[in-house]
């Protein structure tokens, strides 16, 4: 790569001069509003709060450093939060550790899939997953800050549970806290119609904060749970003992962070109206949670809400981003001891209201329209996430809906009759005959998918032969098909053997240089002749129109012509 290339993809991604000024804005808003953001989503992980405001530093700076989108902003979120929530190792006492562990393992897991090009992985997951997972989290974003909104302290293990035991207890609730909560809320829908914008957030922690300075002994601060110092992150180390115990949340982060950034690749494009390449997206992020994992923060992915917010501020290139880092890591060296203040239950009423407006009942509404199997993944993933850990949530969903689609899949094939009875050559569909007739010519054309599950659905479809069904020729189409399994290659050779018995041929046309591989190489084009087998032309109908002649031919000859 040359100087002048080098720097013209610098001025592409970090922009110039002339946009300096639109970055410049969008990373003071971004930044200044991510410190209480970044406090929320640690509380919300419920673990120390720094941590998730070091994942907002590193994570934004590293990610606008690392990713293919330029605009992607990379910061901890609620999705990702919640689940972290419900791993128990890093609420122990080497919960920094472990924390370090997963952050690392996570963003080993996207490394590894961006390096092998693997961006279009995220489209296999059903969008029934996706809307029942995401509006189950607001539902559990919400739930989970109950107890620091009222200030009642449960004893109960589990997310619902401790939410119920809260709904007995109301008269040991903090009324203190719930005023504070409930102000801030309030704050932030009166100021953010103004021109505050996304910064009334800020002024709204600010104010519930300062209110609760009123109730000194009934409303919790961060200062309670954490020391803030000034200082920038320091070094945190993983430890290769919670390999095993961190995999399976790890892999349910990556899968999650990158479902999320996949949403931002796809719907914002460059500078240059090109969109970024979701592995380099991929790759991005997982150096951003490495780097994350290293100082002492919690994982982190594509922020679809910040990275909108930073466009909206006006954001023109990735240099917006790094300002904004810039801007989060002066806030806590300058004023780290007020940000021990910031009220517990202001950050609480802060989350409740992003939980609230992260459910979306129109996506709800069209997945319910959608018919039995998109309900069932939803319902079955939405139930899930609220009554089991997370991690294993997610994965279930996606397992639940692979399961599914392979079902239906496997009940779409449909085996069509051509029948070619004029001169046009063109042939009329029908539905084929159950039984064979002795000296008939029957073309069948499946429509579907050929793979292992639906090859006895493909049979059950198939004329059966019968005593009367001597000199019969049946034509199975087979063009575009590009691999067969052994169940379904199995299922040929049987029905091969069935029509010999009975006097009948089978006989396949249109077939692929690898479905000819595959047949010859497990013994069925033996089985079923290799005269039989008439490989795909480039000119559609040739290989069928090969074998009808072939049934013209034979049958001359059997009459003697």
């Amino acid at each position: 790569m040359t100087l002048r290339t080098g720097w013209t993809r610098y001025r592409r991604r970090f922009g110039s001069r002339r946009t300096i000024g639109g970055d410049l804005r969008a990373g003071l808003v971004l930044g200044i509003e991510s410190v209480p953001d970044g406090l929320a989503a640690g509380l919300l992980a419920g673990v120390n709060p720094l941590f998730g405001l070091n994942a907002y530093i590193v994570g934004t700076i590293s990610g606008a450093l690392a990713t293919g989108s330029v605009f992607m902003t990379v910061q901890a979120t609620g999705a990702m939060a919640v689940i972290i929530a419900d791993v128990p190792e890093v609420h122990g006492a080497d919960g920094a550790a472990a924390m370090a562990t997963l952050t690392v393992m996570a963003g080993i897991a996207m490394l590894a899939l961006g390096l092998a090009g693997l961006g279009s992985l995220v489209r296999f997951i059903p969008t029934a997953v996706l809307i029942g997972f995401v509006n189950a989290v607001a539902v559990n974003i919400v739930l989970s800050q109950l107890e620091n909104f009222t200030g009642y302290d449960s004893s109960e293990d589990g997310r619902l549970w401790r939410v119920l035991d809260v709904a007995l207890n109301l008269g040991q609730v903090s009324w203190a806290s719930i005023l504070v909560g409930s102000v801030t809320i309030a704050t932030i829908l009166l100021l953010e119609r103004t021109r505050l914008g996304a910064l009334s957030m800020v002024v709204a922690i600010v104010l519930g904060s300062a209110l609760a300075v009123a109730f000194p002994a009934g409303v919790g601060t961060i200062s309670d749970v954490a020391e803030v110092q000034r200082g920038l992150p320091g070094i945190s180390l993983p430890d290769p003992s919670l390999f095993f115990a961190m995999l399976v949340p790890a892999l349910s982060l990556a899968l999650v962070g990158l479902v999320q950034g996949a949403a931002i690749s796809g719907s914002m494009p460059n500078p240059d109206g090109t969109y970024p390449n979701a592995s380099a997206d991929f790759r991005g992020q997982g150096v951003a949670n490495i780097a994350t994992g290293m100082l002492q923060g919690m994982p982190v992915g594509g922020s679809m809400s910040a990275t909108a917010l930073a466009r909206a501020a006006g954001s023109r290139s990735a240099s917006a981003n790094l300002i904004a880092g810039v801007v989060m890591g002066l806030s806590v060296l300058l004023f780290a001891p007020l940000i021990g203040y910031i009220a517990m239950p202001a950050l609480a009423g802060l989350l409740i209201l992003v939980g609230v407006r992260t459910v979306k009942p129109h996506q709800i509404a069209m997945v319910l329209k959608t018919g039995p199997v998109q309900i069932a993944v939803f319902l079955v993933t939405f139930g899930l996430t609220l009554a089991i850990p997370l991690q294993y949530a997610v994965l279930s969903g996606v397992g639940l809906a692979v399961i599914l689609h392979i079902a239906r899949q496997s009940n779409r094939v449909r085996v069509r009759q051509w029948v070619f009875d004029d001169a046009s050559g063109r042939p009329t569909e029908t539905d084929p005959p159950s039984a064979l007739v002795a000296g008939t010519t029957i073309v069948l054309t499946p429509y579907g998918s050929l793979f292992f599950a639906s090859a006895p659905s493909f049979r059950q479809q198939l004329p059966s032969p019968d005593g009367t069904a001597v000199g019969t020729f049946v034509i199975i189409r087979l063009r575009g098909t590009d691999e067969l399994g052994v169940t379904f290659l199995t299922m040929l050779r049987s029905y091969a053997q069935e029509l010999a018995a009975a006097g009948a041929t089978l006989m396949v046309a249109g077939v692929g240089t690898r479905v000819h591989a595959q047949l010859a190489s497990t013994g069925v084009r033996s089985i079923i002749g290799e005269e039989n087998v008439f490989v795909e032309r480039p000119r559609l109908g040739d290989a069928l129109a090969e074998a009808l002649d072939e049934v013209a031919r034979r049958r001359s000859g059997e009459m003697g012509v």
